[in-house]
């Protein structure tokens, strides 16, 4: 089995509890919700071998009396038409302003097969439909992966405060979501929607070579609160700064592959006060389950 790392968790004043009890009993009762904001889901799109374990966590998480819903990009490859994919018409309109260029986000949705439980994809014509994801027919990088990133990461916080739907765990994957829980803890640590909201980042295997641009971390200053100090661990750009990054910011890490760099693993499995899942490559996903309860407080 997986193992899980409980070291020092904080215990909260009693005075704490009784002051907002009547707050906490509502809710309390109500059904925990789980948002998955991934790069990649099955079926939609399979670059790692996560990819099943995502969508096999969405199922039974949804199986298990959790609420989910699901957030990714609309990459050019994945096929509309089979996967049944048709936009929400009540969260169009929405504009993402990235390096002081208002971008237009068109949401559209299709339901997990074999489940009932719905997918978000985040569309932008300019950066993602394309007929390659990350690199060209070449096996060239482009240059603007960075971009789409932060675009991604700020569009899919902007569609959750859309839907007015707040999320219990917001549970992370890929390296394309690092910035998610940077900007939860900082930005976007005052708004309502979030104000119960708890983070899972899943560091995976390393994909990439390249960096997300010497200019990735000004651009990822997406409000002028932000400063280059808070997000100083992204400024290598990297791959493995991506994923370093998303796991500092956020309440717990698992990592999702056994080929994962062991400085991180080495790194993270002796943070204290974080709680931490192993990869188990036998496992049924239970302990992910148990995760998300003890954070949302279930």
């Amino acid at each position: 089995m997986a193992q899980l790392n409980y070291s020092l968790q904080k215990t909260v004043p009693s005075h704490t509890f009784s002051k907002n009890v009547s707050h906490k009993r509502d809710y309390m009762s109500a059904k925990k919700r789980i948002l998955f904001i991934a790069n990649e889901m099955s079926p939609y799109l399979e670059l790692t071998e996560f990819s099943e374990i995502a969508n096999k966590l969405a199922i039974k998480a949804n199986d298990n009396g959790f609420e989910v819903r699901c957030i990714m990009p609309r990459f050019g490859t994945i096929n509309e038409r089979r996967h049944r994919l048709h936009e929400v018409v009540r969260l169009s309109g929405i504009n993402v302003s990235v390096d002081n260029d208002d971008m237009p986000l068109q949401i559209k949705v299709a339901s997990l097969p074999s489940a009932r439980l719905q997918v978000y994809f985040l569309e932008n014509e300019e950066l993602f439909k394309r007929k390659y994801i990350f690199h060209d027919e070449n096996e060239k990088w482009f240059d603007d992966n960075g971009l789409r990133t932060i675009f991604f990461c700020k569009g899919a916080l902007e569609t959750v405060k859309k839907f007015g739907w707040p999320p219990d765990i917001i549970h992370c994957s890929g390296w394309m979501t690092g910035l998610i829980p940077a900007y939860l803890k900082t930005l976007y640590k005052k708004e309502p929607v979030f104000s119960h909201s708890k983070t899972v980042f899943t560091v995976g295997q390393n994909t990439f070579k390249e960096k997300l641009g010497n200019d990735f971390l000004q651009k990822a200053l997406i409000h002028p609160s932000l400063k280059e100090k808070d997000l100083e661990i992204f400024k290598e750009a990297t791959n493995t700064a991506m994923f370093r990054g998303g796991a500092t910011f956020a309440d717990a890490i698992t990592f999702g592959a056994d080929k994962v760099d062991k400085k991180l693993v080495d790194e993270f499995t002796k943070v204290r006060g974080k709680k931490t899942l192993l990869y188990n490559e036998e496992s049924d996903l239970t302990e992910y389950l148990q995760l998300y309860g003890d954070l949302a407080g279930k």
